[in-house]
């Protein structure tokens, strides 16, 4: 519980605001990890001022518009009505108790990462920054930036972590699509540059999250976000190459994974895909890699894995040219579907989806592409990847026109059995279908 501190007044009132709840929060970008959270605030009585850089968004959000699936208009139009409003004007951080920060944080084209997007958003907030406010990171990102960017930027402004100012890092956990978990029952990492920091941070946090997890610094908060990842990335990079020796084998890797699956102890099952994808998965490793050569440190173990993972697209597609090759048929010129441009199953989200890469390697082959996909009715602007394309209805005509069909996102929402018979040919990384004329990659 948070206890008064008579040398410190700015925190001490920040501490009185978040005790009874009158704190106003500000969540910078509201992508498919600001959003949910600032719904959660919201949803709990806090009151939330949303900023972003996209007009498109803002205006959206302010006329009770929803630009990601899973969220409906009317969760919208419920926390605008309990006061939740969106800008781009960054002056207004001045009037919000806390700043959660929830930004990309990509890699850049030489896979270095790329803090741009959080130093941009910590630099538009300084000037409108005033004493007893709390800063959080939740963006991804490597061991000590709490500490080597975001701090010096605060002191350098005239803010100190745990004396006029409160500074944390608590990692986004966000996982599309999962029904399971919401983001209110995701327990949540968190540490402070300060012990006063933390225990602000939890205090703030708790209105919104069930279950609080502190650490002792944000250094292990950031390792922690970037273990969980690489956990699933070097799992499934295992997965995926021994789906490429089964495959020489002439072994189902599904079955071999179904069969391992029915011991009780000692073993997880992860299953083998197209490659990675999502903001994360794919990235998370190349931040710890960077940072640990700072040590004199190297992963080799980690970036095999992400060596592994970013060769599957390259394995799919020469899976589709021997296909079609033994169909008497070249890829160039060959027209080719390729279902699901969403990086996993039943959500709309394509960021860094191995669906989009193996459009552009079979295009770069010649191909004539396209794709379709019940999430995503049109293919997004991307930085690397243009594609003016609308996704193909899924009609026995359609399927038939086709001289080969790519399963790369396994959506719920395809009928599998239906796709089968008018195909001429199927290539499936998701195991997901059976018969003559479907190709298992």
């Amino acid at each position: 519980m948070l206890q008064p501190t008579a040398a410190n007044a700015p925190l001490d009132t920040l501490a009185q605001r978040i005790r009874d709840g009158s704190c106003v929060v500000g969540i910078y970008g509201l992508g498919y990890v600001g959003l949910p959270l600032a719904i959660r605030f919201a949803d709990v009585g806090i009151k939330v001022i949303g900023f972003d850089v996209d007009p498109v968004k803002v205006d959206k959000l302010n006329r009770n518009l929803s630009y990601i699936e899973r969220i409906e208009p009317d969760t919208i139009t419920r926390i605008r009505e309990a006061g939740f409003e969106a800008t781009c004007d960054f002056a207004r951080s001045t009037e919000v108790d806390a700043q959660i920060i929830c930004v990309p944080t990509p890699l850049d084209s030489h896979h270095q990462p790329d803090l741009s997007f959080v130093e941009r958003t910590v630099d538009s907030i300084l000037p409108h920054l005033r004493p007893g406010q709390l800063m959080s990171l939740e963006s991804t990102t490597w061991p000590g930036t709490t500490e080597e960017v975001m701090a010096p930027r605060l002191q350098r402004a005239g803010f100190t972590p745990g004396d006029n100012c409160a500074l944390v890092y608590s990692p986004e956990r966000e996982d599309p699509g999962n029904a399971q978990y919401s983001t209110a029952q995701i327990p949540k990492v968190i540490g402070g540059a300060t012990a006063r920091c933390l225990q602000l941070g939890e205090a703030l946090y708790a209105h919104a999250i069930e279950t609080m997890v502190p650490v002792s610094s944000p250094r292990v908060a950031e390792m922690t976000k970037l273990l969980e990842n690489i956990h699933r990335a070097v799992n499934i990079g295992l997965v995926n190459e021994m789906k490429i020796v089964a495959d020489r084998m002439g072994i189902n890797i599904h079955e071999v994974i179904q069969a391992a699956a029915t011991k009780p102890f000692g073993f997880v099952p992860y299953s083998p895909g197209p490659g990675l994808g999502g903001h994360c998965i794919p990235i998370d490793p190349f931040y710890l890699t960077w940072k640990a050569k700072e040590y004199g440190v190297n992963t080799r173990f980690i970036e095999l894995a992400g060596e592994i993972n970013h060769y599957m697209p390259h394995w799919v597609v020469q899976k589709v040219a021997d296909a079609l090759n033994d169909h008497g048929k070249a890829v160039k010129g060959s027209r080719i579907l390729v279902l699901g441009l969403a990086y996993k199953k039943n959500i709309d989200d394509t960021r860094e989806s191995p669906a989009v890469e193996i459009m552009s390697l079979l295009q770069d082959k010649g191909a004539l592409v396209a794709y379709s996909d019940p999430h995503v009715p049109s293919f997004p602007q991307k930085r690397d990847y243009h594609f003016d394309l609308q996704s193909v209805e899924l009609t026995a005509r359609n399927i038939a026109s086709y001289d080969c069909l790519v399963l790369a996102t396994d959506h719920d929402g395809f009928d599998y059995a239906a796709l089968v018979d008018p195909a001429k040919l199927i290539v499936d990384t998701r195991g997901r279908m059976q018969g003559k004329n479907v190709v298992d990659a």
